[in-house]
């Protein structure tokens, strides 16, 4: 049998600020849960009706309460974040959502074996919904963190009135705390030391001040790209903000549009007034480098493209670099620590140090196979002291089916690795009967680069993209407040109050 969710009120007239009954930021924060909710319910068959308010000018409850959600306005419409989910509309004009409506003739129908009854206000419409299906003999089931009040006392009175009253059944389908992060925000940050000196100084003046609002700050772009670092910026803001804070963020690796809010923060402004300075970096150079990654992945047409970069910064960023670039489509990234951030196995070849050292390309990749594990993939580097296709064949030659690939790195004094040496190569190996062994290219690669290569035919099973990525410039984040106390507010050229964002989840 069926079940039906009835989803009251989650209209924009109460959730969203300016309106003359915003319930307020407390049922802001079941938007997410109502979220999993539907796509939980909708996975498995459930059907969902929206419940909404849908007055007349004159409607007579406006002698109660101020005019609102009028049919045909804004304020009757699904808040943007639940109005995606497939559902249909029964409009009412009063508390109860069996009141004057088809509802009842659509359970009738439908037969459910359970009710599910979500949304505001619980003490009202979500409260005289439950009782009308109570008394048609339906199971009903209140997810408490799915509904919410203005008034927090008559909010649990209605909740204990539903179970002990009604016989409604509460339950929870909120998230659980964060997951544990792989990012841990350092001393320095922490500390304050990496932050602009004004943070500091602004910190220690509304200190002495004793000035703590609660600040809505918003955090948008200002160009397009792959959104990288939110991770980073989740660890350290779940380290500093206090328990009342609220939250909301896209989601590591989504796409963004340029001026998109990609991260909203409601909490004490003092408690994380001198990290602006971090988690704008994070963000800004994480994004740049998943940015380009991308950019490089999408020319490939397919064929793997690995983050070869570290070298080209600084060591204590190698890792998040590599992870950014991983982020933005790369196969894997040369770094452990980037792999190890990512999930994945770091990746590489050997170097020409080596094959220097031992004096020999054979010589250094026959120890290569001698003492890497297993699971390490054969790929010798076969531009050294040779031509290319001469190395290849004797790598080949030596080694036999435990070769796996074949790097070409030509350095730019020799012309740099071509197409139309690809193909010698393949043509080659083809015909000594390696078919089996694949050729990596790398070496000052870029999008056009690998476009070329693809575009001329060129049988690359792998690329290593190195400075394109690394040296990726930032895409710039930029933080607003937007609200004080709950009261909209921004500096010129921005508009007060939060800016709608469906795109974003509550994460806190």
């Amino acid at each position: 049998m069926a079940k039906a969710v009835l989803v009251v009120d989650m209209l924009r007239g109460f959730l969203e600020e300016g309106y003359s009954l915003f319930v307020g930021s407390r049922a802001r924060r079941i938007i997410p849960n109502i979220q999993l909710l539907l796509e939980r319910e909708i996975s498995q068959g459930s059907k969902i009706f929206f419940i909404c308010d849908h007055h007349d000018p004159d409607d007579l409850e406006f002698r109660m309460f101020p005019p609102h959600c009028i049919a045909g306005t804004a304020e009757a419409e699904v808040i943007p974040e639940l109005a995606k989910y497939p559902g249909e509309i029964i409009p009412k004009k009063r508390y109860s959502g069996f009141f004057g409506t088809r509802l009842a003739e659509k359970l009738k129908q439908l037969k459910p074996e359970k009710v599910i009854i979500c949304g505001v206000l619980t003490n009202i419409c979500v409260m005289h919904t439950a009782a009308n299906a109570r008394n048609r003999d339906y199971e009903v089931e209140v997810p408490v963190d799915c509904v919410a009040s203005s008034d927090e006392a008559a909010h649990h009175f209605a909740l204990e009135h539903m179970e002990k009253v009604l016989g409604a059944r509460l339950t929870s389908v909120g998230p659980g705390p964060l997951k544990p992060s792989k990012f841990e925000p350092s001393a320095a940050v922490l500390s304050g030391d990496t932050s602009d000196i004004y943070f500091i100084r602004t910190l220690e003046i509304l200190r002495r001040e004793r000035l703590n609002p609660v600040v809505t700050m918003e955090i948008f772009c200002n160009r397009g790209g792959i959104l990288c670092g939110m991770e980073e910026v989740k660890a350290l803001l779940s380290r500093v903000l206090p328990e009342e804070s609220e939250v909301w963020a896209l989601d590591e690796g989504e796409p963004i549009a340029r001026k998109e809010i990609v991260l909203r923060i409601t909490a004490p402004y003092q408690s994380f007034a001198v990290y602006e300075t971090a988690y704008l970096g994070m963000l800004a150079h994480c994004s740049g480098w998943a940015t380009a990654a991308r950019e490089c992945v999408d020319v490939a047409r397919g064929v793997p493209v690995i983050s070869f970069g570290a070298r080209h910064i600084h060591p204590a960023v190698a890792g998040v670099m590599d992870y950014s670039a991983i982020i933005g489509g790369c196969a894997s990234g040369s770094s452990v620590a980037g792999a190890r951030l990512a999930g994945v196995e770091p990746a590489g070849t050997m170097p020409h140090a080596l094959i220097i050292t031992m004096g020999d390309t054979v010589k250094a990749t026959l120890a290569f196979d001698k003492y890497m594990p297993p699971g390490v993939p054969r790929v010798s580097l076969v531009d050294t002291f040779k031509d290319e296709v001469e190395e290849s064949l004797r790598v080949a030659g030596a080694l036999g089916e435990k070769l796996q690939s074949v790097r070409l790195d030509t350095p730019l004094e020799r012309g740099r690795v071509t197409p139309d040496l690809v193909k010698e190569v393949r043509a080659k190996m083809d015909i000594a009967g390696y078919r089996w062994v694949k050729i990596f290219v790398s070496g000052g690669l870029n999008p056009e680069r690998i476009k070329q290569f693809l575009d001329e035919g060129a049988p690359v099973d792998g690329f290593g993209v190195g400075s394109y990525i690394s040296a990726a410039e930032p895409i710039d984040f930029k933080a607003d407040i937007h609200a004080i106390d709950g009261k909209p507010i921004a500096k010129r050229g921005r508009l007060p109050g939060i800016t709608p964002n469906p795109k974003l989840k509550c994460i806190m």
